[in-house]
C-alpha cells in the first residue's frame, strides 16, 4: 500500500494553490466544497476564479511563488504547466513537512486526490495510487449507480440517534444488529421515499418495541429482459430484499442481480398453465411481509401495465402492509425500441394504444372501431393466441389489410426475434412466434428495416439475425 487512506478535515484551514487555470479551478472547487480557506498564487486567474476572488470566496495572495507562503498553510497544491516551478513547490513543501500534490505528476505528490462518491456525510474514496486515475473514475461511476442518493440523509439521521441507540442497546453487537436491520428495512425505505418524520417513527418503534413492525412489499418493474434496462432504483431495491417473488417474464440476467442470500420464489403465470393463482400470490406477499421481511415483487416490464400490480397492492393495503412501487420499462417501449420501431412518428402515427389480448371473459369487449382507426400504433400484449380475431376485427372495422405488423418475441434479449408482415398475415406470424411476444400494428412498423439497430448472433439473416419478413 503506497498511500495511507485518510480523510482530512480542511474546513476553515488555509490551503495554498499555485496556478490559476482550468485545472487549478477544478481543485479549488473541490476544496471549497470541503470548506477550506483557499489561497491562490498565480500570474493570472481564469474567469471563474477571477469572479471568486472578486467575491472574496478565495484569496489571490500573490502573482509569484515564494517559499515563505508555505509557512502558514495546511496543504499545498501545484497546478501549473511549469515543471521547474512545480518541482520548487514540491521541494519547499517537503522541507517544511507540508503535504503537497503536484497535479498529474505522481512522483511529486505526498498526497493524492481520490475519485469521490459524495453522499455527505458518507463518502467513498477510490484510488489507484496515481497509477490509473481513469480506471478509478470508471469504478466511481459504477459505485455511483449502486448507492442511493438518500444515503447522506440516512447517515445524518443515524448520527442524531446514536446516543439514544446506545442507551437502549448496550453492547456493540446489539447496536450493529439494530442498524443492519434499520438500513435494510422500513427506515431505509421511508428515507428513500423522502418521508423523514415517518422514518424516524419507524426507528422509534423498532427501538422501543423490537420486532413489532411488519415488513413491507416493494413492487419492482424488471423491464422487458435486458438487465441493462433495470432502473437504478430497481437494482438498489432488489439487492436489499429478504424474499423475491418473481414472474416467468423476469430474465435470468435480472434475477442474477438480486441479493445473493434472498429467498427466491417463482409465482409466474403462463397461458394455460398457471403456476400460482393470483389470490394465492397476494396471500404469500402479505404473509411474508407480516414476518417482518422486505418483500420484493419482481415483475416483467412495468408492474402497472397489464401486470396485475394494482391488484397485489390492493391486497397489501387491505392487510395494512406498507408498500412502494418502482416502475420499469414496459415491453411495448423496450421491445419496439430494440426492434427499431418507433411507437409514434410525425409521418405515420400521432398516438399509441396499449391493449391486452388476455382479459376476463365477463369484461367489456374492445371498441374495435376505435382500435381500427388509422395513423395510430397498437401495441398488443399477450395477443398471440387471439391474433386471428384481432386481425379479423381490425380489418372488418376499417383498418387496411395491408397495414404493416410486427411480432416481437423475447424483446431486448440476445435471442430477440422479429417477424414482420401485413395485418392479414398476423395470425400466421403469431403462430410461428416464440413466447413471450408483443404484437405491433401500424405504419411505424415499416421503419423497422431502416432503424433496426440491435445486433446479436442468433439466427442467420445478415441484416438482422432474427427477422422474418412476410411482406
Amino acid at each position: 500500500m503506497d498511500y495511507l487512506p485518510l480523510f482530512a478535515a480542511v474546513k476553515d484551514r488555509p490551503v495554498l494553490v499555485i496556478g490559476g487555470g482550468e485545472i487549478a479551478a477544478r481543485k479549488i472547487a473541490f476544496l471549497r466544497r470541503a470548506g477550506a480557506q483557499v489561497k491562490v498564487v498565480a500570474q493570472h486567474l481564469d474567469a471563474s476564479l477571477q469572479q471568486l476572488a472578486e467575491r472574496q470566496a478565495i484569496h489571490w495572495v500573490a502573482t509569484t511563488f515564494d517559499e515563505s507562503q508555505l509557512d502558514s498553510v495546511f496543504l499545498v497544491i501545484a497546478a501549473t504547466n511549469d515543471a521547474a516551478l512545480n518541482r520548487r513547490v514540491f521541494d519547499a513543501a517537503n522541507a517544511r513537512h507540508r503535504l503537497v500534490n503536484v497535479v498529474d505528476d505522481q512522483p511529486l505528490c505526498s498526497f493524492i486526490f481520490p475519485s469521490i462518491v459524495d453522499r455527505s456525510p458518507l463518502l467513498v474514496a477510490i484510488s489507484s495510487g496515481g497509477n490509473a486515475p481513469v480506471l478509478a473514475r470508471l469504478l466511481r461511476e459504477k459505485i455511483e449507480a449502486l448507492l442511493p442518493g438518500n444515503l447522506g440523509r440516512m447517515a445524518d439521521v443515524a448520527g442524531r440517534w446514536r446516543t439514544r441507540i446506545k442507551a437502549f442497546r448496550r453492547t456493540t453487537d446489539e447496536r450493529r444488529r439494530f442498524w443492519e436491520s434499520a438500513f435494510r428495512g422500513r427506515f431505509a425505505s421511508l428515507m428513500a421515499a423522502g418521508d423523514e418524520p415517518a422514518a424516524e417513527k419507524a426507528l422509534e418503534a423498532e427501538l422501543t418495541q423490537p420486532g413489532s413492525a411488519s415488513g413491507e412489499i416493494i413492487l419492482v418493474g424488471a423491464g422487458p429482459g435486458d438487465a441493462g434496462l433495470l432502473t437504478l432504483r430497481g437494482l438498489q431495491v432488489i439487492q436489499q430484499a429478504d424474499v423475491v417473488f418473481y414472474d416467468h417474464l423476469v430474465s435470468d440476467a435480472v434475477l442474477e442481480l438480486t441479493r445473493r442470500d434472498a429467498e427466491k420464489i417463482c409465482v409466474g403465470k403462463r397461458a394455460g398453465a398457471h403456476a400460482v393463482a393470483q389470490h394465492e400470490t397476494n396471500r404469500m406477499l402479505v404473509d411474508a411481509a407480516r414476518e417482518g421481511k422486505t418483500v420484493v415483487r419482481l415483475k416483467g416490464g412495468d408492474p402497472f401495465i397489464f401486470g396485475r400490480g394494482g391488484e397485489e397492492l390492493q391486497a397489501a393495503a387491505e392487510a395494512g402492509i406498507p408498500f412502494q412501487v418502482v416502475p420499469g420499462v414496459t415491453a411495448a417501449s423496450g421491445a419496439t425500441a430494440y426492434a427499431g420501431i418507433p411507437l409514434t412518428h410525425r409521418d405515420f402515427a400521432q398516438s399509441v394504444t396499449f391493449v391486452t389480448g388476455h382479459y376476463k371473459a365477463d369484461s367489456t369487449p374492445f371498441d374495435w372501431s376505435l382500435l381500427a382507426q388509422s395513423r395510430q400504433t397498437l401495441a398488443i400484449y399477450m395477443g398471440t393466441m387471439k391474433a386471428a380475431e384481432i386481425s379479423t376485427q381490425l380489418i372488418a372495422h376499417g383498418r387496411d389489410n395491408t397495414t404493416p405488423v410486427a411480432v416481437i418475441s423475447r424483446g431486448t434479449r440476445t435471442d430477440q426475434h422479429v417477424a414482420t408482415g401485413t395485418l392479414e398475415q398476423l395470425e400466421e406470424l403469431a403462430k410461428a412466434a416464440p413466447m413471450p411476444a408483443l404484437l405491433v400494428v401500424g405504419e411505424v412498423v415499416g421503419l423497422h428495416r431502416e432503424l433496426a439497430w440491435f445486433r446479436h448472433t442468433t439466427g442467420t439473416d445478415a441484416f438482422d439475425a432474427s427477422v422474418i419478413n412476410l411482406a
